[in-house]
Formats: C-alpha cells, sequence, structure tokens
C-alpha cells in the first residue's frame, strides 16, 4: 500500500511540474503554434557598395535553414504568418592592426543586413533593425575561395541567430 502511494505521489508530482512548465522550446522560440504555421523568407538583395557575389543568395538560404531548425514552422513563398525581408547593406573589409611596415596585420570582414521583420499575428512584435558581424584575419592572406566561405558561415550564423532572437525569443 505504501509503495502505490509513494508511486502515484510521485507520478503526480512530475505531472503538476510538467504542467507548470508550460510550452517550452529548447531553442527558445517564442511561438505560439495554435496562430503561427508558416514564414517566408525573401531574398535579400545586396545593396553594399562592394558586392561580392552569392552572398545575399546564400544568407538568405542561411535564415531560412536556421527557422526550419529551430522552429516547427512551414517556409513558404508568400502570405507568411512570419516575414523576412531586407537588404545587405555592407560588405567591406578594413585593417585593424598595423605591422611597423605600415601594412595591414590583422583585417576584419564585417557584414551588416538590415532586417524588417513582420508577425502578422502579433504586430506589435514587428521590426526593422540593422545587424552587423565581422571575421577577422591575418593581413598577408588572401579571403578567397574556401576560406572566405568559411568567413562568411561564422558570420552568417553569428547574424541569423541575433535576427532569430531578435523576432522569436524576446531576448
Amino acid at each position: 500500500m505504501k509503495n502505490a502511494f509513494l508511486k502515484f505521489s510521485l507520478l503526480l508530482g512530475v505531472s503538476i511540474l510538467l504542467t507548470g512548465c508550460g510550452a517550452y522550446s529548447f531553442t527558445g522560440a517564442d511561438i505560439d503554434y495554435s496562430t503561427t504555421k508558416t514564414f517566408q523568407v525573401n531574398n535579400f538583395v545586396n545593396n553594399a557598395q562592394l558586392v561580392e557575389p552569392r552572398v545575399a543568395r546564400n544568407f538568405t538560404l542561411e535564415l531560412q535553414d536556421l527557422l526550419i531548425n529551430q522552429t516547427n514552422l512551414e517556409l513558404v513563398t508568400n502570405n507568411g504568418d512570419l516575414i523576412y525581408e531586407g537588404e545587405i547593406v555592407q560588405y567591406y573589409i578594413s585593417p585593424i592592426t598595423a605591422t611597423a611596415q605600415s601594412t595591414a596585420a590583422q583585417n576584419r570582414l564585417t557584414v551588416a543586413v538590415n532586417v524588417r521583420f513582420f508577425n502578422t499575428k502579433d504586430p506589435e512584435k514587428d521590426f526593422e533593425q540593422r545587424f552587423s558581424f565581422y571575421y577577422d584575419y591575418e593581413g598577408s592572406a588572401q579571403l578567397v575561395g574556401s576560406d572566405l566561405d568559411a568567413a562568411l558561415e561564422i558570420i552568417f550564423e553569428r547574424l541569423t541567430q541575433d535576427i532569430f532572437n531578435k523576432s522569436l525569443a524576446n531576448w
């Protein structure tokens, strides 16, 4: 009898604990899936002074992939419940440290995007904001090919996560 009461108490305690937590997401997303079902990411255009081919397309795809992987929302091409759009506004390389010979010891690639977010279910969460991040590399190196791809992957990972946090995690 004691054993049955102990099992019942434990089961009751666990069920109350789980019920009290409500809907929890390991990604930190605050999405009401009963009303919000879809998202769309319009193609980001490259309006930076220095245009690197593929940057806008790859950024758009990275943002789509992050939202697919971190939410249960469906990607659509129009009439999304959540809409992301914007443009690449900066893509530039600048020296950040110099050598005694007045050459760059380190360079920095900076990418900035302007994002407009529309939540058709809760317009109070709409925003327009600029996000930027950078990648530092040796001044003697040429940032091309796979090195450029690796740098952009790091930058895009940070940018897309910042956009996700601002739009869906209420950070």
